[in-house]
């Protein structure tokens, strides 16, 4: 079965964005190094440990991303491509009914919770790996014990308050301690495992 694992960059207070949606200086780090690389059919230039920590934590390529109807929003669907994997599952209580790009898209919109949204990801990608982002999804997700991995990109700024990695919803969970961690260029990646839960 396909590894699922949540993956963000998040400011050093916890906010992978700011209340209005804004993600400031989050994501510098992917063009601020010397590698020039592919990752997922993105170009990045980043440095060496930056590259290997994600080279290793993603051995293999993804095969379908979930992510929840904010991230829809904020990037319009990225213009009606996966920006990773055959396909993106979004997590929504009502599907957009004028999306330019709704007949074409390789977009799945999920309405019957994050579950169902997991479990079709996890078809599609088979033995691939399922993205899920951080926030309110990937918080559920974790608490409902669907996530084995959890990533955070840690960028040294302070947003104050914003929209939070593990999102709003109630109850602990433990992580197990850091597997690997490195240092970048203006941010840390930290990988958990997320042990089963009880």
């Amino acid at each position: 079965m396909a590894k699922t694992i949540m993956y963000a960059v998040v400011s050093a207070d916890g906010y992978v964005a700011t209340p209005d949606g804004q993600v400031g200086p989050l994501f510098d780090w992917y063009a601020h190094g010397d590698v020039a690389w592919r990752w997922n059919g993105t170009e990045l230039r980043t440095n060496q440990a930056s590259r290997d920590f994600l080279q290793t934590v993603y051995p293999q390529e993804i095969g379908a991303m979930v992510v929840g109807r904010f991230v829809f929003d904020q990037t319009n669907g990225w213009a009606g491509q996966a920006v990773a994997g055959d396909r993106v599952f979004v997590v929504t209580h009502e599907e957009p009914k004028s999306w330019e790009f709704i007949d074409t898209a390789p977009f799945t919109f999920v309405t019957d919770g994050v579950e169902s949204a997991i479990a079709q990801a996890r078809e599609v990608a088979g033995d691939r790996i399922v993205d899920v982002a951080a926030g309110n999804v990937g918080g559920q997700a974790l608490r409902l014990g669907l996530i084995d991995q959890v990533v955070m990109n840690v960028v040294p700024v302070v947003f104050g308050a914003g929209r939070p990695f593990f999102g709003g919803a109630d109850g602990e969970v433990t992580l197990a301690d850091p597997s690997l961690v490195a240092q970048g260029e203006r941010v840390t990646h930290l990988l958990y495992d997320v042990p089963p839960i009880r």
